[in-house]
């Protein structure tokens, strides 16, 4: 029996291993330059975690502030968890982010001083089944910077198209 259970057991987490879940922010590229990049755990509750394990977020308008020296992230989607009951979370509340105090500190003190902010990257699970956020300490970019960042991809992609022809 146990070990019938045992080889159950490990089928599944083989299967979770198998789905990654990764969940983008694609305008953050376009619209910010990244300076620095953290990666940060996220306090979650029980039908939030379900909600990310399917797939469930949106990071579209996600950005993060500090509110007594502790990170949060602000405009997070996840989705309400459909078996959930009364136990159901509010989909856009504010998420508390978890690094380490350095790092929180250097995070602070460069946003008071200058005019960059920090933006929600990347929602992933990690091999352990955790939630982390990919944070970046980004400066947003000017409608020129855009363009060129347009005309830049482009001329990339000619000179690939190029290299194949030959």
């Amino acid at each position: 029996m146990s070990a019938s259970l045992f080889a159950i057991k490990s089928l599944f987490l083989r299967s979770m291993a198998q789905k990654r879940i990764e969940i983008r922010n694609k305008k953050a590229s376009y619209l910010y330059e990244f300076v620095e990049t953290f990666i940060a755990g996220i306090q979650l509750t029980g039908t939030e975690i379900k909600s990310v394990r399917a797939g469930k977020a949106n990071l579209t308008d996600a950005y993060c502030y500090f509110r007594n020296h502790e990170l949060y992230v602000k405009n997070m989607h996840i989705a309400e968890y459909e078996y959930g009951t009364y136990n159901n979370h509010d989909p856009v509340r504010d998420r508390k982010l978890l690094l380490k105090r350095s790092e929180l500190d250097r995070l602070e003190k460069k946003v008071n001083e200058r005019g960059l902010t920090i933006i929600a990257v990347r929602l992933f699970i990690n091999e352990r089944g955790l939630a982390k956020l990919e944070i970046a300490l980004a400066r947003g970019k000017k409608k020129f910077d855009r363009r060129e960042d347009i005309k830049q991809r482009d001329a990339q992609r000619d000179i690939e198209r190029m290299r194949k022809k030959f």
